[in-house]
């Protein structure tokens, strides 16, 4: 319904203009402060569902660059030949494949798992368990361990 005046008119002369006692609507006191303020006090759930990483450290790293070791299984050496010869033929050495696995960036081979084929594999670094069932298989393994 069309009215004769605008609400700002009506409030002409009233001290709080709609907004109850005095200093309700004016500062910052019914909001709990103006933006970050008691984050660490009375708007602690809000801190801990909206900004957890708020409050607290940063975790440093060391000036030197972290690389992760990378290491396959013994069990995935037959899953790799196949891809491996799939995509290009791969080098022989005495009737056995060579799986260089410090050029596909591979460190290390683990024991786990069974391997069916002979294979020749080049590693920097292998298990005692690992070394075992590539020999066993009829394999050769070439490393610094």
């Amino acid at each position: 319904m069309p009215t004769r005046l605008r609400k700002v008119r009506k409030m002409r002369g009233s001290r709080t203009h709609g907004w109850g006692q005095v200093s309700q609507h004016r500062a910052s006191g019914q909001k709990g402060g103006v933006g970050k303020a008691g984050l660490h006090k009375h708007k602690w759930s809000w801190t801990i569902k909206y900004a957890p990483d708020h409050f607290g450290k940063d975790e440093m790293r060391p000036p030197k660059s972290f690389k992760p070791k990378r290491w396959i299984n013994i069990g995935s050496l037959d899953k790799l030949y196949k891809s491996l010869a799939s995509a290009s033929p791969l080098e022989i050495i005495e009737g056995r494949p060579v799986l260089n696995l410090s050029s596909l960036g591979y460190e290390k081979l683990l024991g786990a798992g069974s391997v069916s084929g002979a294979y020749h594999v080049i590693v920097e670094r292998f298990t005692k368990s690992a070394k075992e069932k590539i020999l066993s298989a009829g394999g050769f393994i070439e490393g610094s361990k």
